[in-house]
Protein backbone atom coordinates (compact mmCIF):
# COMPACT_ATOMS: atom_id res chain seq x y z
CA UNK A 1 0.00 0.00 0.00
CA UNK A 2 2.90 2.68 1.08
CA UNK A 3 6.57 2.22 0.48
CA UNK A 4 8.77 5.15 1.88
CA UNK A 5 12.42 5.12 0.50
CA UNK A 6 15.29 7.05 1.94
CA UNK A 7 12.62 9.82 3.00
CA UNK A 8 14.48 13.62 3.94
CA UNK A 9 12.55 16.58 4.87
CA UNK A 10 12.81 19.20 7.47
CA UNK A 11 11.95 22.77 8.94
CA UNK A 12 14.16 25.30 8.09
CA UNK A 13 17.79 24.31 8.39
CA UNK A 14 16.63 21.61 11.12
CA UNK A 15 16.38 17.93 9.33
CA UNK A 16 13.96 15.82 10.58
CA UNK A 17 13.91 13.19 9.20
CA UNK A 18 17.35 11.91 8.18
CA UNK A 19 16.70 9.01 4.79
CA UNK A 20 13.94 6.90 6.71
CA UNK A 21 12.58 4.03 5.03
CA UNK A 22 9.62 1.46 5.58
CA UNK A 23 6.44 0.15 3.83
CA UNK A 24 2.93 -0.46 4.62
CA UNK A 25 1.33 -3.41 3.64
CA UNK A 26 -2.29 -3.72 2.40
CA UNK A 27 -4.70 -4.30 5.06
CA UNK A 28 -1.88 -4.13 8.14
CA UNK A 29 -1.55 -1.85 10.84
CA UNK A 30 1.99 -0.33 11.26
CA UNK A 31 3.30 1.09 14.28
CA UNK A 32 5.69 3.88 14.03
CA UNK A 33 7.19 4.86 17.58
CA UNK A 34 10.22 6.45 19.53
CA UNK A 35 10.35 9.32 22.05
CA UNK A 36 8.55 12.79 21.59
CA UNK A 37 10.89 14.96 18.72
CA UNK A 38 12.02 11.46 17.25
CA UNK A 39 10.04 12.71 13.55
CA UNK A 40 6.98 10.64 14.37
CA UNK A 41 4.54 13.05 13.59
CA UNK A 42 6.34 14.83 10.99
CA UNK A 43 6.69 11.33 8.87
CA UNK A 44 2.96 11.48 8.66
CA UNK A 45 2.76 15.35 8.24
CA UNK A 46 5.08 14.74 4.64
CA UNK A 47 2.77 11.54 3.85
CA UNK A 48 -0.08 13.29 3.47
CA UNK A 49 1.89 16.43 1.78
CA UNK A 50 1.70 18.80 4.77
CA UNK A 51 5.41 19.29 4.80
CA UNK A 52 7.25 19.01 1.24
CA UNK A 53 10.25 16.21 1.16
CA UNK A 54 13.93 17.51 0.19
CA UNK A 55 14.53 13.62 -0.83
CA UNK A 56 13.68 10.52 -1.28
CA UNK A 57 10.07 8.83 -2.56
CA UNK A 58 6.94 7.98 -1.20
CA UNK A 59 4.78 5.44 -3.18
CA UNK A 60 1.09 4.37 -3.11
CA UNK A 61 -0.38 1.76 -4.27
CA UNK A 62 3.27 1.57 -7.11
CA UNK A 63 2.42 5.37 -7.85
CA UNK A 64 5.03 8.30 -7.06
CA UNK A 65 3.13 10.64 -4.63
CA UNK A 66 6.33 11.95 -3.06
CA UNK A 67 5.29 15.89 -3.99
CA UNK A 68 1.25 15.54 -4.21
CA UNK A 69 -0.58 17.85 -1.61
CA UNK A 70 -3.41 17.70 1.11
CA UNK A 71 -5.87 17.78 -1.64
CA UNK A 72 -4.37 14.94 -4.22
CA UNK A 73 -3.76 12.80 -1.05
CA UNK A 74 -6.90 12.78 0.45
CA UNK A 75 -8.68 12.19 -3.06
CA UNK A 76 -6.03 9.32 -3.12
CA UNK A 77 -7.72 7.65 -0.20
CA UNK A 78 -5.00 9.10 2.54
CA UNK A 79 -6.96 10.28 5.69
CA UNK A 80 -4.70 11.63 8.26
CA UNK A 81 -6.43 11.74 11.98
CA UNK A 82 -4.04 14.80 13.68
CA UNK A 83 -2.32 15.01 17.00
CA UNK A 84 -4.58 17.14 18.88
CA UNK A 85 -7.98 15.82 17.26
CA UNK A 86 -7.99 19.03 15.29
CA UNK A 87 -11.78 19.30 14.76
CA UNK A 88 -13.75 22.51 14.42
CA UNK A 89 -15.08 23.91 17.68
CA UNK A 90 -17.74 25.75 16.37
CA UNK A 91 -19.44 23.90 14.20
CA UNK A 92 -21.53 20.41 15.04
CA UNK A 93 -20.74 16.93 15.48
CA UNK A 94 -22.82 16.15 12.08
CA UNK A 95 -20.91 19.08 10.32
CA UNK A 96 -17.70 17.93 11.49
CA UNK A 97 -18.15 14.98 10.03
CA UNK A 98 -19.70 16.33 6.40
CA UNK A 99 -16.44 17.69 6.26
CA UNK A 100 -14.73 14.41 6.48
CA UNK A 101 -16.82 13.58 3.19
CA UNK A 102 -16.21 17.26 1.24
CA UNK A 103 -13.96 15.82 -1.74
CA UNK A 104 -16.51 13.00 -2.38
CA UNK A 105 -17.56 12.78 -5.84
CA UNK A 106 -21.10 12.30 -4.91
CA UNK A 107 -23.48 11.30 -2.32
CA UNK A 108 -24.49 8.28 -2.62
CA UNK A 109 -24.08 6.07 0.24
CA UNK A 110 -23.42 9.00 2.41
CA UNK A 111 -26.47 8.63 4.63
CA UNK A 112 -25.27 4.99 5.44
CA UNK A 113 -21.77 6.49 5.94
CA UNK A 114 -23.06 8.78 8.58
CA UNK A 115 -25.60 5.59 10.22
CA UNK A 116 -22.28 3.83 10.17
CA UNK A 117 -20.31 6.17 12.52
CA UNK A 118 -22.93 7.09 14.47
CA UNK A 119 -23.37 3.05 15.25
CA UNK A 120 -19.40 2.97 16.19
CA UNK A 121 -19.42 5.88 18.35
CA UNK A 122 -22.97 6.29 20.18
CA UNK A 123 -21.90 9.03 21.85
CA UNK A 124 -21.93 10.97 18.37
CA UNK A 125 -25.28 10.27 17.88
CA UNK A 126 -26.24 11.60 21.07
CA UNK A 127 -25.01 15.27 20.33
CA UNK A 128 -25.16 15.04 16.71
CA UNK A 129 -26.64 18.83 17.03
CA UNK A 130 -23.35 19.67 19.60
CA UNK A 131 -20.88 21.91 18.93
CA UNK A 132 -17.48 19.73 18.56
CA UNK A 133 -15.89 22.74 20.74
CA UNK A 134 -18.37 21.37 23.69
CA UNK A 135 -17.31 17.83 24.09
CA UNK A 136 -15.10 15.98 26.09
CA UNK A 137 -11.45 15.33 24.60
CA UNK A 138 -12.31 11.30 24.26
CA UNK A 139 -15.58 12.29 22.40
CA UNK A 140 -13.55 14.95 20.11
CA UNK A 141 -10.85 12.09 19.48
CA UNK A 142 -13.71 9.62 18.43
CA UNK A 143 -15.52 12.24 16.18
CA UNK A 144 -11.62 13.18 14.63
CA UNK A 145 -11.80 9.68 13.51
CA UNK A 146 -14.93 9.41 12.29
CA UNK A 147 -14.46 12.68 10.56
CA UNK A 148 -11.34 10.86 8.99
CA UNK A 149 -13.66 7.69 7.93
CA UNK A 150 -16.00 9.74 6.22
CA UNK A 151 -14.02 9.82 3.23
CA UNK A 152 -13.55 6.14 2.90
CA UNK A 153 -10.09 5.75 2.76
CA UNK A 154 -7.62 3.24 1.85
CA UNK A 155 -5.14 4.24 4.47
CA UNK A 156 -5.58 6.55 7.75
CA UNK A 157 -2.67 7.57 9.40
CA UNK A 158 -3.12 7.77 13.43
CA UNK A 159 -1.02 10.33 15.03
CA UNK A 160 -0.46 10.23 18.91
CA UNK A 161 -5.00 9.10 19.36
CA UNK A 162 -4.41 8.43 22.89
CA UNK A 163 -2.52 11.70 23.93
CA UNK A 164 -4.18 13.39 26.89
CA UNK A 165 -6.87 10.77 27.10
CA UNK A 166 -8.11 8.86 30.40
CA UNK A 167 -6.82 5.48 30.38
CA UNK A 168 -10.31 3.66 30.21
CA UNK A 169 -10.64 6.25 27.19
CA UNK A 170 -7.60 4.94 25.82
CA UNK A 171 -8.41 1.53 25.69
CA UNK A 172 -11.17 2.12 23.68
CA UNK A 173 -9.43 4.31 21.08
CA UNK A 174 -7.00 1.15 20.61
CA UNK A 175 -9.97 -1.15 20.02
CA UNK A 176 -11.67 1.18 17.79
CA UNK A 177 -8.09 0.99 15.66
CA UNK A 178 -7.57 -2.21 15.72
CA UNK A 179 -11.17 -2.50 14.74
CA UNK A 180 -10.67 -0.46 11.42
CA UNK A 181 -7.69 -2.49 10.63
CA UNK A 182 -9.85 -5.93 10.89
CA UNK A 183 -12.58 -4.00 8.56
CA UNK A 184 -9.55 -4.09 5.72
CA UNK A 185 -8.30 -0.59 5.69
CA UNK A 186 -4.84 -0.19 6.18
CA UNK A 187 -2.99 1.98 9.52
CA UNK A 188 -0.09 3.75 9.70
CA UNK A 189 -0.11 4.54 13.39
CA UNK A 190 2.05 7.11 15.18
CA UNK A 191 2.05 6.64 19.33
CA UNK A 192 4.00 7.25 22.49
CA UNK A 193 1.95 4.75 24.76
CA UNK A 194 4.96 2.20 23.01
CA UNK A 195 3.95 -0.86 24.77
CA UNK A 196 0.01 -0.37 23.72
CA UNK A 197 1.19 0.46 19.78
CA UNK A 198 3.05 -2.95 20.01
CA UNK A 199 0.96 -5.21 21.26
CA UNK A 200 -1.67 -3.92 18.56
CA UNK A 201 0.15 -3.74 15.58
CA UNK A 202 0.99 -6.39 12.71
CA UNK A 203 4.42 -4.75 12.46
CA UNK A 204 6.47 -1.62 13.41
CA UNK A 205 9.13 0.66 13.90
CA UNK A 206 11.54 2.15 15.64
CA UNK A 207 12.55 6.17 14.95
CA UNK A 208 15.06 7.66 17.30
CA UNK A 209 16.76 11.15 15.63
CA UNK A 210 14.84 10.97 12.30
CA UNK A 211 16.30 7.52 11.49
CA UNK A 212 14.76 3.74 11.61
CA UNK A 213 17.44 2.04 14.22
CA UNK A 214 14.94 -1.27 14.33
CA UNK A 215 11.69 -2.97 12.97
CA UNK A 216 10.21 -5.77 13.37
CA UNK A 217 6.83 -7.52 14.85
CA UNK A 218 5.62 -5.74 17.97
CA UNK A 219 6.16 -9.26 19.92
CA UNK A 220 9.72 -8.72 18.86
CA UNK A 221 9.90 -5.10 19.81
CA UNK A 222 8.80 -5.67 22.84
CA UNK A 223 11.29 -8.33 24.08
CA UNK A 224 13.89 -6.26 22.79
CA UNK A 225 15.82 -5.28 25.56
CA UNK A 226 16.86 -1.67 24.46
CA UNK A 227 13.34 -1.23 23.39
CA UNK A 228 11.93 -2.31 26.88
CA UNK A 229 14.61 -0.29 29.08
CA UNK A 230 14.16 3.19 26.81
CA UNK A 231 10.20 3.39 25.81
CA UNK A 232 8.48 0.56 28.18
CA UNK A 233 9.89 1.14 31.75
CA UNK A 234 11.59 -1.55 32.31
Amino acid sequence: MLEISDLVCGYGQVAALRGISLSVGEGQLVALVGANGAGKSTTLRTISGLVPARAGSIRLQGDDVTRAGPQKMLKLGVAHCPEGRRVFPHMSVSENLAMGAYLRASDAGLKADYERIYTSFPRLAERRHQMAGTLSGGEQQMLAIGRALMSRPRLVLFDEPSLGLAPNIVEQMFAIIGSIRDAGTTVLLVEQNAFAALELCDYAYLLEAGRIVMSGKGADLIDDPHVRAAYLGS
